[in-house]
């Protein structure tokens, strides 16, 4: 870590005497930098909403630019690919034949599909298209507070096997135990979340390995993350506002206290995590040392937190307060009242009887998170196609700089 250290410090040097002059006078670059700040006001004007018919075009043809490389990269690990064929064609044999293998080939394939669900989810978090997904809260911490209610209104988490999250049932044949724990809540929510959180930590992988491979190449990365990065390295001496100062705090951990450092940033609720990437990657700390700490921070150690947190603030006595409390706002207060308590009611009645429904004149509440989620998926698909056509901009740019120079 000391040696990538003097290392930066011996590259800085060097663009520090590039840019004096020979009485040692520093001559600012100001014409480079007000170059990047309108391309960079020229890229992020491409949007959906004030330029569609660019945007969706620049969107189609850094599409087509991704599936040429990722199809390239594929032919070049074309040894891997075949191998992971031949396990597909057996599995997909095993999975047509009849016999008795039949009942573990289906057991394999539903939690197999159920990880693979939760761990897109966690992705789909953190991996940062333009911007995440909330889906913690928007589908496990909603799956979570479920499994709570009906764990105290059944006395029991002997539901059926997931996805139970459509149509959660209360066991009939067994008696009710009042002793329903946090423990036993967090031990049937336990592989969703742990999936969910693993998920977040493979999504924290790209701006690590693009700031390692820029490091290694020597190259201008194509990240504007990178660069605020590298500005706020460059000016960390003055550095004043809270902002920065939180930035360079997690650069900071994760430089001189290596594998802890990076534990202790990914086991809390943290959004600059994306710089401790970031600083991993420029700095060359070992990919086993990076995923490695961020997988046991996010998946065990963060996840047992949010879980723990989410448990309690759906257990049946608090929720009882909740809307206790709610009654109790003045005027308004029995008009918000009805609705939740209704709401409670009719997931209570599903709990006792198998596909009970909810009466529509008593779902609004769900009707309004449904449409909440919608609405912030539909943002995220915006968001992507946003980003897509911005990269695509700064191919353009790139290449017209190039061409530049070269006249």
């Amino acid at each position: 870590m000391e040696r990538a250290v003097n290392r930066l410090r011996n590259v800085q040097q060097l663009k520090t005497n590039r840019m004096a002059s020979p009485q040692g006078v520093c001559v600012p670059d100001s014409s480079l930098r007000e170059r990047r700040q309108k391309d960079k006001e020229e890229r992020l004007s491409l949007l959906l909403w004030r330029r569609p018919v660019t945007t969706l075009h620049y969107f189609l043809l850094e599409t087509l630019i991704k599936l040429k490389e990722w199809t390239l990269k594929l032919w070049q690990r074309r040894g891997i690919v075949c191998f992971f064929l031949v396990l597909c064609s057996l599995f997909s044999i095993l999975y047509s034949m009849e016999g008795a293998h039949q009942e573990y080939v289906q057991h394999l394939e539903n939690k197999l599909l159920w990880c693979a669900y939760w761990v897109g989810l966690g992705i789909l978090s953190s991996v940062g298209l333009g911007t995440g997904l909330h889906t913690f809260l928007l589908y496990l911490g909603p799956h979570i507070a479920s499994v709570t209610l009906a764990a105290y209104e059944c006395g029991s988490i002997d539901f059926p096997e997931p996805p139970y999250p459509d149509q959660i049932v209360c066991p009939q044949d067994e008696a009710m135990d009042s002793g329903i724990s946090l423990f036993s809540i967090m031990s049937k929510v336990r592989l969703e979340a742990c999936m969910w959180g693993a998920g977040t930590a493979i999504g924290e992988l790209p701006p690590y390995f693009m700031a390692r491979a820029a490091r290694q190449s020597g190259a201008d990365p194509d990240d504007e993350d990178y660069e605020e990065f590298e500005e706020m390295l460059e000016q960390a001496e003055g550095a004043q506002d809270f902002v920065t100062r939180a930035k360079l705090g997690v650069q900071h951990m994760v430089q001189k206290v290596g594998f802890f450092g990076i534990l202790a940033c990914a086991s809390i609720p943290n959004p600059l995590f994306d710089l401790a990437g970031i600083t991993c990657g420029h700095f060359l700390v070992p990919f086993w040392t990076f995923f490695g700490a961020t997988l046991i921070g996010k998946a065990i150690i963060k996840m047992h937190i949010q879980k723990l947190f989410v448990i309690i603030t759906f257990s049946k006595h608090i929720v009882e307060q909740m809307v206790s409390l709610i009654g109790s706002v003045p005027k308004v207060g029995p008009a918000l009242q009805k609705p939740f308590s209704q709401y409670l009611e009719a997931q209570r009645n599903k709990l006792h009887h198998a596909g009970g429904s909810v009466p529509a004149d008593e779902n609004w509440l769900a009707w309004v998170f449904e449409k909440v989620v919608l609405v912030m998926v539909c943002y995220f698909v915006i968001s992507i196609v946003n980003s897509m056509a911005q990269s695509y901009g700064k191919r353009l740019q790139q290449q017209r700089h190039t061409e530049e120079k070269t006249k």
